[in-house]
């Protein structure tokens, strides 16, 4: 087992993984609601880049933002969906989850019946090929997975602490009720939340389509370990999620190379118990009580 190519293959799927938790965790924190419609999100954005492709240019800047588009009209038409015409009603965050759940069900079912269960597959953006780093050789998907998710995630970052937009996101992630009181628009905020999310899932979609196909539900898996890594990593916290991102990267890429690809998930989940009996609010939860 070479420890550079662990690592290295660890950093590039939390990077991708990282990105989806983080969208999961921003949405729960800022709108209270679990968007099982991501995994949807990531597949919708993985066909829109593949049309792209086939029909525009093969460039890999423009498979990329085509991706990012796709992600972020996605989780607009969500939020349309299943925030605007619920957030107000009782037991909302239930309501939202049905909501969520049945856009992702709705949604594979028609991108099933459109592109069929013929698999697709996208250009390799970065092109063909492997640098040398030391001892290690990384191919340029994965430097190219690790970077675009690294510039979204500072971008993203640096554009909520500095934009008005960005400090009334933040705002309504200390306190919803107080940021309506000072004059935040919950539905205009909301729907910036649901498509910057919906963009770092469709950017996710494209980098993992690097390794693996896009069929109609591709993104039930990236669902699930984005899932895992918001919940290890504690929901409402980013640095909570590139942390967890890191270490369900890390097992997943040891449990591949060492075990068997068959195991990464018992192995995955058996981490997340495993951290959340000894901090049942994650790594570096922040939400103390789940809203009412």
């Amino acid at each position: 087992m070479d420890p550079y190519y662990l690592l290295l293959t660890a950093v590039s799927l939390a990077s991708i993984y990282g990105l989806l938790a983080i969208g999961i965790s921003i949405i729960w924190s800022s709108l209270g609601m679990i968007n099982l419609a991501q995994g949807f999100i990531f597949t919708v954005s993985g066909y829109g880049a593949w049309l792209v492709a086939q029909n525009v240019s093969t460039n890999g800047f423009v498979v990329v933002a085509a991706g990012v588009i796709t992600g972020a009209l996605a989780g607009g038409l969500t939020g349309v969906l299943a925030f605007i015409p619920l957030y107000d009603k009782p037991n909302f965050a239930l309501r939202s989850l049905i909501a969520t759940l049945a856009i992702s069900l709705m949604g594979g079912q028609c991108l099933l019946w459109l592109f069929t269960t013929r698999v697709k597959a996208l250009p390799k953006i970065f092109g063909i090929g492997s640098v040398h780093i030391g001892p290690a050789t990384v191919s340029y998907d994965k430097i190219g997975a690790i970077v675009c998710s690294a510039v979204l995630l500072l971008l993203t970052l640096a554009w909520m602490k500095s934009s008005r937009r960005g400090l009334e996101i933040r705002a309504m992630m200390q306190n919803p009720e107080g940021a309506a009181l000072v004059g935040v628009g919950l539905r205009s905020t909301a729907m910036v939340v649901m498509m910057v999310t919906g963009a770092m899932a469709g950017l996710a979609a494209v980098l993992l389509s690097q390794t693996y196909f896009i069929s109609p539900f591709a993104g039930t898996t990236p669902l699930v370990k984005g899932m895992v890594v918001a919940l290890a990593g504690g929901l409402g916290s980013v640095a909570g999620a590139v942390i967890a991102a890191v270490l369900i990267g890390f097992v997943e890429a040891f449990t591949a190379v060492q075990i068997g690809g068959q195991w990464v998930l018992i192995t995955q989940f058996l981490l997340i118990i495993a951290i959340l009996l000894v901090r049942p609010r994650g790594i570096a939860g922040m939400i103390e009580h789940t809203r009412e």
